[in-house]
């Protein structure tokens, strides 16, 4: 049942609207591993927000003129990829 052995048990506290919902979809014997999944997403959400925050001005247009205006920027990628098509059409799958 336990996918680690390092699991702990605690008790919180939700809504009963919460719970009904979570266990319309999941059952009640699934109602753990679904607010597990929900508190991991939320926390990885979280810490992506915080590095976005962390590093907002980093770079600027003086810095990156080819990205100084969604024009420049587009045929700046054009460009990138125009010098590297095998890498281009491996992303894509081909």
């Amino acid at each position: 049942m336990w996918d680690n052995l390092c699991d702990m048990r605690t008790h919180v506290i939700l809504a009963d609207d919460l719970v009904e919902k979570v266990d319309a979809l999941v059952g009640p014997r699934g109602r753990s591993h679904f607010i597990e999944q929900a508190l991991r997403e939320k926390l990885k959400r979280d810490a992506l927000l915080a590095a976005i925050r962390e590093t907002a001005g980093v770079l600027s247009a003086e810095d990156q003129p080819e990205w100084s205006t969604p024009r420049k920027a587009a045929e700046w990628v054009r460009r990138i990829r125009r010098r590297e098509p095998r890498r281009v059409r491996k992303l894509r799958g081909g």
